[in-house]
């Protein structure tokens, strides 16, 4: 007991006992880090996942904020490109002298024999059979059936479709039927072999028939086919509006100076 107090004492005053401590201790680092592996280990293993985890949480918000960016950013270019066609439609109204509707395409028929969509207008906006379409382009057809709240119309290029056209460059008339195809969706019948008829000729309505009002483009001539045997050339053209990209239509009411004898505006 007196001899532990003594090294204790000579310890304190003289520090004999610093580099046996130091060398046990030394001797025992070893040992303790053995000891602390696995608790390092786990607590390595630990933070390792929580850091995943935080990663991977991290990385699907920013996936869903990115989906829902670009979503919008669709959405905004959907309504720039819609502004702009509104826009096209009405400035092309400014050299419409008839009053106009811009109505909104409901449905279109996907029957390949068939040419006819439906718009949102109807009885409830005045609308009435036979009543003239258009796009910023050109005429687009006509109404054929009206209901209270939309309507069914009947494009240029449908099979059972016919308008009065007039050839723009010659004053030259004509009756064009639609053929139902895309491409060349108009054939002009009972043009002679002799006709003064070109590529590129511009055709707008007549006026004839009281449909459609005088002077709008309807199509430009893209073949012409002649048969020495046939009396008559295949004419067919391609129409002015762009049927198969439309979504808005322009509804036309007539000025009463379109209307001949015997009509009612």
């Amino acid at each position: 007991m007196l001899l532990s107090l003594l090294f204790m004492i000579l310890d304190h005053r003289y520090n004999h006992l610093d580099d046996i401590r130091a060398g046990i201790a030394s001797a025992l680092y070893p040992v303790q880090y053995i000891v602390n592996i696995p608790f390092a280990t786990s607590q390595w293993a630990s933070d390792t996942f929580i850091s995943r985890e935080r990663l991977l949480k991290e990385n699907n918000n920013l996936k869903t904020e990115h989906l829902l960016l670009k979503a919008q950013l669709q959405k905004l270019y959907a309504l720039e490109r819609e502004n702009i066609r509104l826009r096209v439609l009405m400035e092309s109204t400014q050299n419409i002298a008839e009053r106009v509707m811009i109505s909104e395409l409901l449905a279109v028929d996907l029957d390949p024999f068939s040419r006819q969509i439906v718009i949102n207008k109807g009885g409830g906006d005045n609308l009435f059979e036979g009543q003239p379409l258009l796009d910023s382009n050109g005429v687009v057809g006509q109404v054929v059936e009206v209901g209270r709240f939309s309507s069914r119309a009947m494009m240029i290029t449908d099979p059972s479709h016919a308008i009065p056209v007039q050839i723009n460059r010659t004053g030259m008339r004509a009756i064009a039927m639609g053929t139902g195809e895309i491409s060349n969706g108009l054939e002009l019948t009972h043009i002679p072999n002799n006709a003064d008829i070109q590529k590129g000729d511009l055709l707008v309505t007549s006026g004839l028939g009281g449909r459609f009002p005088s002077g709008y483009p309807v199509a430009y001539i893209t073949e012409i086919s002649i048969d020495p045997s046939q009396p008559y050339a295949v004419v067919k053209a391609h129409p002015a509006a762009a049927l198969e990209r439309i979504r808005e239509v322009l509804i036309v009411w007539k000025s009463e100076a379109d209307y001949g004898a015997g009509e009612q505006p």
